[in-house]
């Protein structure tokens, strides 16, 4: 597997990156006489539909090699969360190479990966959610436009010492761990309860990320983090605690965002559509066999030195809280990963509330979305169109 560790990540990933185009992503167009050339080039050829088990076209295999490496950067490490493993177990899988695609999937944390997406050092990326996309490439003005979301809920849950609140209003004048800042799911949450940071709590910074060391800290109530991994790790000390999760309180959000420059998705189409196709496709894998996928990022892990100190049975509870998360908030009927344009408007909308873009407008998720390649790789019945 042609997996490795980014580096040299950005040193400053939120300094202004430079626009790289302003068409609308939605309309599918290719803005361009040398895109657009190219693109009529690869219809004009026979074969190039991608029809199930029928063998992968020639002309459109052609088209692949063309398009050159893509470079994927993960989120987090090699960690088995969304928007990594999936495509590390396309990867393991060959489907890839069975589509004519040369990937090289690089490790890397999500806030380094826009400026790398915005210079086309790399041409797809794992987003820690939708918002997070769209927060930098507002700021930036850049192109990104994300071509998949995976989870439907915010992944942060408010973690508290047990016995310490019945409801969100008793953490009234009480103190909030931080790991930098509240996320915006949490700060939504807590607003919805009528708690304002700084006046109705406050928070203090936390070092470290050990949950079991933060919960110790008797000048706190709790802290946020993870659904997919404090929580276990409590769980696996023998630790007690209560949650509070954005889902129960109606806040919006998500996680496993896969986005790209619309640059490369309009220079490249094809390419960029039988990436999704692979990926989808180890997504599907990954939902089935949570706890194999999970292993095959544990070998990629250990692979690269393990940096962060990940654990197998870690890295098993995170891609298995995942993708019951994933699983349960897609709804029946709708294939997994196409993004929802109203639910992400929603996200925008209550993170705009918390400060989240700062002065500028409450962005339109539509403009950062681009269904056209999803949608395609998904016959009538929800399952990845794949050739012979």
């Amino acid at each position: 597997m042609r997996t490795r560790h980014l580096t040299a990540l950005a040193s400053a990933a939120i300094l202004v990156l430079g626009a790289c185009g302003s068409d609308d992503p939605t309309s599918g167009s290719i803005p361009g006489s040398d895109a657009g050339t190219a693109v009529a080039a690869i219809d004009a050829a026979a074969n190039t539909d991608v029809i199930a088990g029928e063998p992968f076209p020639d002309a459109r295999c052609e088209a692949n090699k063309a398009a050159g490496t893509i470079t994927y950067l993960t989120g987090f490490d090699f960690a088995a969360a969304a928007s990594i493993v999936e495509v590390i177990a396309a990867e393991a899988a060959g489907y890839y190479t069975d589509l004519c695609l040369d990937v090289d999937i690089k490790a890397s944390f999500s806030v380094a990966n826009y400026p790398l997406i915005a210079d086309n050092t790399a041409q797809f990326a794992s987003g820690g959610s939708f918002s997070e996309v769209a927060a930098f490439s507002v700021a930036n003005d850049a192109d990104f436009v994300v071509t998949a979301v995976e989870g439907r809920t915010a992944i942060e849950t408010l973690i508290v010492k047990s016995g310490q609140a019945a409801e969100l209003r008793d953490l009234a004048g009480s103190t909030i761990g931080v790991k930098g800042k509240l996320p915006p799911s949490i700060e939504a949450m807590m607003l919805s309860a009528g708690l304002t940071e700084s006046v109705d709590f406050d928070t203090v910074l936390l070092d470290g990320f050990d949950p079991t060391q933060h919960i110790a800290i008797p000048t706190i109530v709790g802290f946020p983090g993870f659904k997919s991994n404090e929580p276990g790790g409590l769980n696996r000390a023998g630790i007690g605690f209560q949650t509070f999760d954005p889902l129960d309180f109606n806040i919006p959000g998500s996680f496993g965002a896969i986005y790209a420059s619309q640059t490369f998705i309009l220079e490249h189409p094809r390419a960029a559509e039988d990436f999704m196709r692979a990926t989808m496709r180890g997504l599907a894998d990954s939902l089935t066999d949570p706890v194999a996928t999970a292993n095959i990022a544990v070998e990629n892990v250990n692979a690269n030195g393990n940096p962060n100190f990940l654990s197998p049975e870690g890295e098993v509870f995170r891609w298995e809280t995942d993708a019951k998360l994933i699983i349960d908030t897609t709804p029946e009927g709708t294939a997994f990963g196409i993004p929802d344009a109203a639910m992400l408007q929603a996200e925008l909308d209550a993170y705009a509330a918390v400060g989240l873009f700062g002065k500028n407008e409450t962005p339109d998720a539509a403009s950062h979305l681009y269904n056209n390649i999803i949608t395609s790789v998904y016959d009538a019945n929800n399952m990845v169109i794949w050739p012979a």
